[in-house]
């Protein structure tokens, strides 16, 4: 997540850079006064610009393209299997800014205790909603809030934010 915030404020500072690096304008339209007998409304004027700003928006679009390219398709989202203690599988959820793990492996049959420790302050990660287990619990911030439940079945179990932005899976096997 770290490494996403310092990837878009580097690209924002790039193009604040090289928008103040101009001190001149790049393209300028002359006022032209309204005759009816002569106006076309279908012409275009072309806008010249330097080949390196051409480049650095190719190179930009392209760069971007690719990180959605990998973000949505090569990117795996954490996962973490839960420890036994006391016959009961536990993992800790650190929510802050979205929920990491945002996977937790489990035994299907046996109780599952997940810690949410709520760093955000955001009120979209004040609850966390478990559809299946018909579970709506608020979180308190900066507070380890436990919420328990036994899958009984192997399968795939969502979990989200209240307003289902953000959203975790706990698998049963």
């Amino acid at each position: 997540m770290m490494l996403i915030k310092k990837l878009i404020i580097g690209i924002a500072s790039l193009g604040l850079l090289f928008g103040g690096a101009s001190n001149r304008t790049v393209a300028q339209m002359p006022h032209q006064t309204h005759n009816s007998a002569t106006s076309q409304t279908s012409e275009f004027q072309r806008i010249e610009q330097p080949l390196w700003v051409k480049g650095v928006v190719t190179a930009s679009g392209l760069g971007l393209i690719g990180l959605e390219v990998w973000w949505f398709l090569f990117s795996k989202p954490k996962s973490r299997n839960a420890e036994a203690h006391d016959g009961i599988q536990e993992v800790t959820i650190t929510v802050d800014g979205g929920y990491e793990p945002s996977r937790v492996v489990v035994n299907a049959g046996k109780p599952v205790r997940l810690n949410f420790l709520r760093r955000d302050k955001s009120s979209c990660l004040e609850q966390v909603v478990f559809p299946d287990f018909h579970i709506a619990q608020d979180l308190g911030l900066n507070q380890v809030t436990p919420i328990e439940f036994t899958p009984q079945q192997p399968g795939q179990y969502t979990f989200a934010c209240g307003m289902n932005m953000f959203r975790g899976i706990v698998e049963a096997k």
